[in-house]
Formats: C-alpha cells, structure tokens, sequence
C-alpha cells in the first residue's frame, strides 16, 4: 500500500491531490503538478502516456525542476508494487540475442561493469527496476517491470541509450 500528494504549487501549497493506487490521468484533479510529497510506497509519475520516460520522485520534492520533470504536467501516476528480490538480464542485442548478464544490484554505469559495447533487450525476472539512459542515473528514465523487454521501443525508448540501472524500492 503506498499513499502520495501531490500539489499545484511549488512547496507543497495549492490545490492537492492524494493518490493510493494508479491512476490514469490527474488532469481532471490537478492544472498542474509543482511539488510531490511521498508518504509511502515507491511511485512513478509520468508526463504523458505510461509508456516513456517517467518522473521518479524521492520522499519529499518542493519543486519540479529537481525531479527531472520537463514541465509541470504530470498525468499517470503508478505505485510500483513491493519487492523483496531483484533480477534481471541484460543482453547485447535485440530478441534477447548475444552477450547475456544477470544483475541483482544497483549498478552506476553497465558499459564500465560489464564491458557490453551495447544493450538493446532485458529480461526483467523479479522486482521493479529504474533504466536511466546515462551513466550515474542521469538522463531519461524508464521503468522495467517484471517481463519481456525485447527491443527499445518496449521501455519506450527510440534508441537503446542504456547507462545505469536502478532496483525501483521505497525510500524509508
């Protein structure tokens, strides 16, 4: 069970919108969304359609240019379910072809970890995990969760840009 708000205003001011479970659209309950306050559970929130890039708010965000968020419009939201474990497999090339790795950790750049010169599939096998197209989990961010990843355009993406991945787990 997860629980968060959020608010048309920067610092947590404005007109509010409290979340417990996905929700499809919040335009209809908020203009516009300028601070996030998370009281439980880890959640993810999107610009646009659910599929690409989401926003990744941490517990407590006054603004939202610190949350990577490119406007104040924010839609979707999703509660990424609980998990105790996590597994994935990277591979080298698209249908789950070539080179293959499993990690279970965070990992801060996969070109230097495991020397792939690319990765363009996943097997996401337990737990939800945070994709960022950078090194340092910087740049776009894309959540992978348990399932069939067998080309870019299934995370979202238009090019297979991997830099770092994430475990998607509550802050507290």
């Amino acid at each position: 069970m997860g629980k968060i708000t959020l608010y048309e205003d920067r610092g947590f001011q404005g007109r509010h919108y409290e979340c417990s479970s996905d929700h499809p659209n919040l335009q209809p309950y908020l203009s516009r969304c300028n601070s996030v306050r998370v009281h439980s559970g880890c959640w993810m929130l999107y610009e646009a359609q659910l599929l690409g890039p989401p926003v990744v708010p941490a517990p407590r965000r006054p603004d939202h240019q610190q949350w990577m968020v490119l406007s104040d419009s924010v839609r979707p939201c999703r509660l990424i379910p609980h998990a105790s474990s996590h597994r994935l497999r990277i591979y080298e090339r698209e249908d789950y072809r070539g080179q293959m790795v499993e990690i279970t950790e965070d990992c801060s750049s996969l070109h230097d970890r495991f020397h792939l010169s690319e990765i363009h599939s996943f097997n996401v096998l337990e737990g939800s995990w945070v994709l960022y197209e950078l090194p340092n989990y910087r740049g776009r961010q894309y959540l992978l969760r348990p399932g069939d990843y067998r080309r870019c355009q299934d995370w979202g993406a238009t090019d297979a840009r991997v830099g770092s991945l994430r475990r998607a787990v509550e802050l507290y």
